[in-house]
């Protein structure tokens, strides 16, 4: 099974299909803060089962082999004449070398995805809230600062840190191909750090229960080429352009009326940050935390009713008439 995504390529504009193995499998793992977990887990799932055989096959033999009477009559002690001893000191031997090394073992991997090997390439603060999640491109130049939702780039083959914040209750950030859980708590930032070691599109998911609606806060993690992924950052950097057609004028307007108080768009006035920032809405693949695809019929629906879709979301309905709806969508559907 496979979930796919429709997003737009950086600078080119265009629609390309980016398609997620899913569902959310962690049996095979694509970057080094998570491929030592899965190699851990499978061989020792392989002991596990080995070990399991050894002494049903042992047990069986037991079982089934003739013996000479016993002097003891309830047939419970263990004689060193007969071997019994040997197997005992075999089996306790042999037992404490896996266990051991098992604990070697488990405690490399867990020094190994501690932290990168190099230092990591950039930070993404992640805000989780009811049901989406934020992200905040970090830099030391204040202009190439920016904020985007749902939807998290990153250049293959380099390490990236994530501060992982709450803005209202516990939430768990989980993109399982990548990295291991985290907690996302209130009043407190956790870190964690990804890599991916191949370009593709890597499913996320809250995997803490966090309310009616935990199972549509989704996101994904767009692992691209560096090169690619300068692009898109350049790209989102950028303000949008204003409005020039009378439907567009006419939508900006009624943006600012019904929607600048939760949300923001970089480059015009409205600074909202109750609701997603929606500067480069239309480069994103999905709508309301992956819930739609993002199409302008969606986004229609959405704005027009989103708690028919999400119930509970914080999103309220609009309660537009069906020319505002039209210039708003139209206006939002400018925001590449």
């Amino acid at each position: 099974m496979r979930t796919c995504f429709v997003s737009l390529s950086g600078s080119l504009l265009s629609p390309l299909a980016l398609c997620a193995e899913g569902p959310m499998s962690y049996e095979r793992t694509f970057g080094p803060a998570v491929d030592p977990i899965t190699q851990l887990g499978w061989g020792l799932g392989i002991i596990s089962l080995v070990v399991i055989v050894v002494i049903t096959v042992l047990l069986l033999g037991a079982l089934f082999r003739s013996r000479a009477p016993s002097a003891d009559p309830r047939g419970l002690a263990v004689s060193s004449e007969t071997g019994g001893m040997s197997w005992i000191y075999i089996g306790v031997g042999i037992s404490s070398v896996v266990l051991a090394a098992c604990m070697v073992w488990t405690l490399t991997t867990i020094n190994a995805v501690a932290r990168p090997l190099s230092s990591p390439a950039l930070t993404v603060q992640v805000t989780a809230s009811q049901w989406w999640w934020a992200a905040r491109y970090e830099s030391a130049a204040p202009a190439r600062i920016f904020t985007t939702a749902n939807e998290i780039h990153i250049p293959v083959g380099q390490p990236v840190r994530f501060e992982l914040i709450s803005g209202d209750v516990i939430h768990s950030f989980w993109i399982p191909q990548l990295a291991g859980k985290m907690d996302v708590i209130p009043g407190q930032t956790n870190r964690m750090w990804l890599e991916a070691s191949r370009a593709g599109v890597y499913r996320g998911q809250c995997a803490g229960f966090c309310g009616v609606q935990h199972a549509h806060m989704a996101l994904v993690v767009v692992a691209d080429p560096p090169e690619t992924f300068a692009s898109w950052q350049d790209d989102q950097i950028e303000s949008t352009r204003p409005p020039v057609t009378a439907d567009t004028i006419r939508g900006h307007e009624v943006f600012q009326t019904h929607c600048a108080a939760c949300h923001t768009i970089r480059g015009t006035t409205p600074a909202g940050i109750r609701g997603p920032n929606l500067t480069h809405l239309m480069s994103r693949g999905t709508l309301a935390a992956g819930l739609l695809p993002n199409t302008r019929g969606n986004l229609a629906g959405w704005i027009a009713n989103a708690q028919s879709l999400k119930p509970g979301a914080r999103m309220p309905d609009q309660n537009l008439s069906g020319p505002e709806l039209l210039a708003v969508t139209a206006y939002l559907s400018t925001l590449h």
